[in-house]
């Protein structure tokens, strides 16, 4: 992956993040310690960011690090939901068996 290519992710990590908390860039620059206009490059993608303020923007949002990150069309709602199903499936069968052994030697 190309530093551009991060850059991209973060912007819109950041800008989807500050959506949800509904932040303006000012405030949202107050809150992490960084003027407007940094911020205003980060999310366009012109400058980058240190590892302090990756955390602090980390913290401001509840959220890891890594999660900046993610890219939005990453296929996480598919996974989670396959995971979903691959557990009920599991727990199903399982009770299956424990019913089947109970029943055996109780």
């Amino acid at each position: 992956m190309e530093e551009i290519e991060l850059r991209g992710i973060l912007s819109a990590r950041i800008k989807h993040f500050r959506g949800l908390r509904g932040l303006s860039q000012v405030k949202l620059a107050e809150e992490i310690g960084i003027s407007t206009n940094f911020l205003a490059d980060i999310e366009t993608g012109k400058s980058w960011v240190s590892s302090l303020t990756l955390i602090k923007l980390a913290n401001c949002f509840g959220i890891e690090v890594y999660e900046l990150f993610i890219p939005e069309n990453a296929p996480n709602d598919e996974i989670k939901q396959a995971v979903k199903s691959l557990i009920s499936d599991i727990s199903i069968k399982i009770e299956h068996s424990l019913d089947q052994i109970s029943k055996k030697y109780l």
